[in-house]
């Protein structure tokens, strides 16, 4: 997937990992994201460490509930870009089982708020046919802290 502007502009700045459409392969992804943001200088506990694996906890945690076709994995796809982004991807084999934006949740729903925390936490976020595969590819795209080593420009993490 691409969006406009957001291409790794070095080796090394894109990372991807296929993992089991189940709770431990969600579990793992978040891990594996957050280690590797650290590789990338943003240290474990910082505000956008902390911000990526909270968005990839959540859109893993979706792929494996919502977008489960047994024998299928689930592809988390993590690019820093050279204008201070970071975009998260998760692509699973449901294409027909789209998320829809999270608005009007009764006060005492159990469930459903995962997408308001990525709305809330990225600059954009959306939905788009998977590449090359059945499926989708749920993304969102953040903002890096100042302190993204060598990459363009600096932002705090939230809202433009």
């Amino acid at each position: 997937m691409t969006i406009p502007g957001l291409t790794a502009p070095y080796p090394g700045d894109t990372f991807e990992l296929r993992f089991s459409a189940t709770p431990r392969g969600a579990r793992l992804a978040r891990r594996l994201a957050s280690h590797r943001v650290h590789e990338w200088g943003h240290r474990y506990n910082s505000e956008l460490n902390d911000t990526v694996s909270l968005v990839v906890g959540e859109l893993a945690a979706n792929a494996v509930t919502h977008g489960l076709v047994p024998g299928r994995d689930v592809l988390l796809r993590l690019v820093r870009a050279a204008e201070g982004r970071l975009r998260v991807e998760v692509s699973d084999t449901r294409g027909e089982r789209l998320p829809t934006s999270p608005t009007g949740l009764p006060v005492d729903a159990e469930t459903g708020r995962g997408l308001l925390l990525v709305a809330a936490l990225a600059e954009q976020w959306g939905v788009t046919p998977r590449e090359g595969a059945p499926g989708k590819t749920v993304w969102a795209v953040l903002a890096t802290a100042p302190g993204w080593p060598g990459r363009g420009a600096r932002r705090r993490i939230g809202r433009a």
